[in-house]
């Protein structure tokens, strides 16, 4: 029980996570399966709908923009600022902080990871290492995107008798950025509305939230 009260957070939204994509996997399955049958075409198996091009493209859109979304997020809050936002450092405080702020190499304490103890290249990595994962994840998933629509374009092409095109060609077509564009738009409104909101809006014991009784103009991170 205390594993669970101290990774509780991360339990939670891998469950919701697995339980949220094989319902997707399932509900795309049967309209997958609708869609052949209504064009007079067999219908086929749930693992060969899963390990197909037209769920890899659905499913890796919606993770490229999350990615996206955080990728730019913590990156944009290492300079920007929001003021009375629990969501930013309080203004005055933009940049990346000094080695003694970070806990690094010799203001180290003794729990802290290696790497921040470590001189040169590791530290540098270290120093980043979130924002390159989730960078690195959505140039992953944003590959795997386009991969994946490309060969459900091409697939689309050849039931109409056209020719196929190639990824760089895909790349620039507007059916690409109209999927891809519709899912940036709604990560980026939803992060700047929980920017903005958490401004004048509350929720008790949540540590998105400032303190319910925290003044407006006041950030969570500069509290005393």
């Amino acid at each position: 029980m205390k594993r669970f009260r101290d990774h509780g957070l991360s339990i939670f939204f891998a469950a919701i996570f697995l339980l949220a994509l094989a319902g997707q996997s399932i509900a795309g399955h049967l309209v997958f399966n609708a869609d052949q049958a209504a064009h007079g075409e067999p219908g086929i198996s749930w693992w060969s709908f899963v390990s197909s091009s037209a769920f890899v493209v659905d499913v890796a859109e919606n993770w490229q923009s999350e990615y996206l979304q955080f990728f730019l997020f913590i990156a944009a809050t290492v300079w920007l600022v929001q003021h009375g936002s629990p969501e930013s450092k309080k203004p005055g405080d933009e940049g990346t902080g000094s080695e003694e702020q970070q806990l690094l190499g010799e203001h180290a304490r003794p729990e802290s990871p290696a790497w921040a103890k470590a001189a040169g290249w590791r530290r540098s990595v270290y120093s980043n290492s979130l924002l390159l994962v989730m960078g690195g994840v959505f140039v992953a998933s944003w590959s795997l995107q386009s991969l994946a629509g490309l060969t459900v374009h091409n697939a689309e092409q050849a039931t109409h008798g056209e020719p196929a095109i190639g990824w760089a060609e895909y790349l620039v077509e507007p059916e690409f950025w109209d999927r891809t564009l519709q899912n940036w738009q709604s990560e980026f409104l939803a992060v700047g509305s929980m920017v903005a909101l958490s401004i004048y809006l509350r929720q008790r014991g949540s540590a998105e939230s400032k303190p319910v009784g925290a003044p407006h103009d006041e950030s969570s991170v500069s509290s005393e």
